[in-house]
């Protein structure tokens, strides 16, 4: 059976935002979304939307340097950047955070893949060469495959 994939293309950073709180609002306690892109794709952009979905007021930025920052809105949001995990295996306690009662956010997903929970929803930001982004939601279990077809079809208008 072929995997879902389903694709949105946004046309700007506003329009990306938009998206991502929109999708926000509909995320639950112990959902991970992993983001993949380029630098640049937009990866922390998508995360401020889903923060401003979960009514978080702070300002969201990349936590680069800190590998994980917590912010408190409806839901807590743990927003990891493993871009500078040099190694993968090594147990930086994770779990707790996907097995807690927020929404986990993981930038850089690859690099710690072996420790992220099999259920999950895998987005990948790709450059557009209009300057915008094409950006494909593939959902990792029953959970994810039911908040993309509600998010899709609801955004659709069906």
């Amino acid at each position: 059976m072929e995997p879902l994939v389903f694709e949105y293309k946004s046309s700007s950073m506003e329009e990306t935002v938009s998206l991502a709180k929109r999708l926000g609002g509909m995320l639950e306690p112990g959902d991970v979304i992993t983001l993949e892109g380029d630098l640049g794709a937009g990866k922390t952009t998508f995360t401020k939307g889903l923060a401003q979905g979960l009514g978080i007021k702070r300002m969201v930025n990349s936590p680069t340097f800190t590998i994980i920052k917590e912010y408190h809105g409806r839901l807590p949001l743990y927003h990891m950047d493993v871009y500078r995990v040099t190694n993968e295996s090594e147990d930086l306690g994770f779990d707790e955070y996907f097995e807690g009662e927020g929404v986990t956010v993981v930038e850089w997903a690859h690099l710690i893949r072996d420790q992220l929970p099999e259920n999950r929803l895998e987005i990948q930001l790709n450059h557009e060469p209009n300057g915008g982004r094409r950006i494909l939601f593939k959902p990792k279990g029953f959970r994810y495959e039911r908040l993309c077809e509600e998010f899709f079809y609801e955004d659709l208008g069906n």
